[in-house]
């Protein structure tokens, strides 16, 4: 296609008096639009602990997360309600899990919630999770290749990590967990000047290549087992490497300009409410601002009583910790306690799907490129199969919405991982465990 005079670039910068500001999408934009590959996008969002599971035909069975049929004609019962101005965006599936995790401790698989990894005996050494797959593939048109958050911040501990996402080597990414520290990463400016710091990219590249010049000597040195150790140590330098090279690409390109009314930026532990909404208006503006285009948001770890997000539904006025609630789904009362908070959780989805819909991108909508996964990897506490999940997004990209799904315990999760990575652009036949694909949410 021709390009008009009236025709710009869809990465135009209005420029003046020293400042550059990003242009919105504009209508003479689209001759772009339509000629070069509209982002697809990839989100996880984990919850621990499981949900509220009561018998069906109980007095608390309105709470059941699942809903009563299968198919298309099924209908939400009170934990999942709010997804019903949604129903054709998204899919509810039920009877998965990952093979490796099920003989685990039931706190022991948010670790392997994207990875499908398995921990024998002690060996606690994880794999590459689907979103750092998915970036390492197809992360280099963004400033940041994908953007981890959590409520904890940080990487936890092994089998209690803070973070979902796993670098290629099986080593965890540390997640961000401070409004304010996520919005300046994303959007903050510069103090320094650009000469001061193309100076200072250009130290850190000299000092790394110093660090791994000298590795190379050092770890001749060393036993088998220290080399094991030291090789995790280089595969730290070297992302902080690709780091480097990916600020130096992007360090003339300004960042994009934001509206933060509404931002809450300095919500911690202490407003849940404020907290959470906020993590994901910094994930829409994320994924708007096309800055990144994988991301994950565990929204509390297995931590038991030590997790900061267990005080949250206490604090919101749902009576006990989440840790409790979870634990006492089954006793009298219990189902509705549990199920409320589930309710909750999913209002937040709710609100952040309802975001990308209404945000136009081209011919359609953002959750029509954004494959959004949200879920827990357990059913209960301490029942590592029949995840809870909710699959939503992707119309463009493939992907059939609209019915619950419920799979026999003989289809690994890692087929719908499989599934996402070769609707997403990333042709695959295998992820760990998986037997094939899932056409059942495909068109």
């Amino acid at each position: 296609m021709s390009r008009k005079s009236w025709h710009l670039p869809r990465r135009t910068f209005l420029q003046g008096f020293g400042a550059s500001l990003a242009l919105p999408f504009l209508e003479c934009m689209g001759a772009d639009a339509k000629t070069s590959s509209t982002p697809k996008r990839f989100c996880a969002i984990y919850f621990p602990y499981g949900v509220s599971l009561p018998k069906k035909k109980s007095d608390e069975s309105k709470w059941q997360w699942f809903p009563d049929t299968e198919g298309r004609d099924f209908q939400f019962n009170e934990s999942l309600k709010c997804l019903e101005s949604l129903r054709k965006q998204v899919s509810i599936l039920g009877g998965l899990s990952h093979p490796h995790g099920r003989k685990t401790g039931g706190h022991d698989t948010a670790d392997i919630f994207l990875t499908a990894a398995e921990f024998k005996g002690g060996q606690l050494k994880n794999s590459v999770s689907l979103d750092q797959l998915l970036a390492a593939k197809l992360g280099n048109e963004t400033r940041f290749r994908s953007l981890s958050l959590s409520v904890d911040g940080g990487v936890g501990e092994a089998t209690r990590s803070s973070t979902l996402s796993f670098s290629g080597s099986g080593q965890p990414v540390p997640a961000l967990h401070n409004p304010r520290l996520v919005y300046n990463r994303l959007f903050g400016k510069e103090d320094q000047s650009l000469v001061a710091k193309q100076q200072e990219l250009a130290n850190s590249d000299h000092m790394l290549d110093l660090v791994l010049e000298h590795s190379k000597s050092l770890r001749r040195k060393l036993g088998k087992h220290d080399q094991e150790k030291f090789d995790e140590y280089l595969q730290s330098v070297r992302q902080i490497e690709q780091r480097v090279e990916r600020a130096e690409k992007w360090l003339e390109i300004p960042k994009p300009e934001v509206d933060a009314t509404g931002l809450h930026l300095d919500a911690d532990d202490k407003t849940p409410g404020e907290l959470i909404k906020t993590m994901f208006d910094l994930m829409f503006l994320a994924i708007q601002t096309d800055s990144t285009r994988f991301l994950t948001y565990q929204m509390g770890n297995m931590n038991g009583a030590t997790s900061v997000a267990t005080k949250f539904p206490s604090l919101l006025g749902f009576g006990k910790s989440q840790h409790s609630l979870a634990h006492g789904w089954n006793k009298p009362g219990g189902a509705e306690a549990l199920g409320k908070w589930d309710r909750f959780r999913a209002e937040q989805l709710a609100y952040f799907l309802q975001r990308l819909q209404d945000t136009p991108e081209n011919e359609g909508n953002l959750l029509d490129q954004t494959m959004v996964l949200y879920g827990s990897s357990n059913s209960t506490t301490h029942n590592n199969t029949n995840y809870p999940l909710v699959l939503a997004g992707g119309g463009r990209l493939g992907l059939n919405h609209g019915g619950y799904h419920r799979f026999g315990s003989d289809v690994p999760l890692a087929n719908l991982f499989v599934t996402l990575m070769n609707r997403l652009g990333v042709p695959s036949s295998k992820f760990v465990d998986s037997t094939g694909e899932m056409t059942e949410l495909t068109t």
